[in-house]
């Protein structure tokens, strides 16, 4: 493995739901700044097809079948990563779903899924690296929020489950800040994924004008701002939320 440089390159990243949309496009940006790159997802198909994709960049990929709401899972996982690379210095919390309905029209089942994919497994993910974090007297943890934290109709479960992740954020940042682990949040607006090109082109046009900026998101937007917060020299920012939404955050409803 090369020796870790103050750009990042030669560290070793894991990023959840890595292996589409917006994970894939920040595991691509991590790989193209010199690190290695461990892919937790359960799409067994898109796992293959990134781990090939990312492999190009000439990092070393490892691709891993986890499930991030099970505790056991996840300890497989990053211990596998260990055992790959011997260390872990960044931590990507990107994986989600969203199952939107009126609260009086939602399950249990639609709100434990969300609650589950969102948040649970972000503090399952934190927990099982931090202990190899502190060992080391390093790390970065980027946790995917959402502009949604804010509130949305039709979103109590995805709203709940992003503001749960600001406030992960910042009690972790407390924390861990002596061990001089950062923890920071982006927080994502509309962005061009799978799941937006699923909208009709009515609503994708008019979510486009909501945007201050005229435009959709990009899976690359945010992974410049995860690139800001993982760099060694970000060590002076922790327990922060930035906004990634083309200005939608101050005053436009929630998706």
């Amino acid at each position: 493995m090369q020796t870790v440089q103050s750009n990042g390159a030669g560290e070793v990243a894991i990023v959840t739901g890595g292996a589409k949309g917006i994970g894939f496009g920040i595991a691509a940006e991590l790989a193209r700044s010199g690190r290695h790159v461990a892919i937790f997802d359960l799409d067994r198909a898109s796992l293959e097809e990134a781990q090939a994709a990312l492999s190009k960049e000439g990092r070393e990929v490892l691709a891993l079948s986890v499930d991030v709401t099970k505790s056991e899972s996840v300890a497989q996982g990053v211990e596998a990563v260990i055992e790959r690379f011997g260390r872990i210095d960044v931590l990507v919390n990107n994986a989600g779903i969203v199952r939107d309905k009126r609260i009086t029209k939602m399950s249990d089942e639609d709100w434990d899924a969300v609650i589950d994919v969102n948040l649970k497994s972000q503090f399952l993910c934190c927990r099982a690296v931090l202990r190899h974090m502190s060992a080391a007297q390093y790390g970065r943890i980027v946790n995917i929020s959402s502009r949604a934290w804010l509130g949305g109709v039709g979103q109590s479960n995805y709203s709940a489950a992003k503001g749960g992740v600001v406030s992960l954020t910042r009690s972790l940042a407390l924390e861990w800040a002596s061990a001089n682990v950062t923890v920071n949040a982006v927080a994502p607006g509309i962005v061009d994924t799978p799941l937006f090109r699923t909208f009709d082109e009515d609503l994708q046009a008019r979510l486009k004008k909501s945007v201050p900026v005229q435009r959709i998101g990009t899976p690359e937007d945010i992974a410049q701002a995860v690139l800001f917060f993982a760099q060694r020299e970000a060590s002076y920012i922790t327990g922060q939320t930035l906004y990634v939404c083309g200005g939608r955050s101050l005053a436009s409803p929630s998706v």
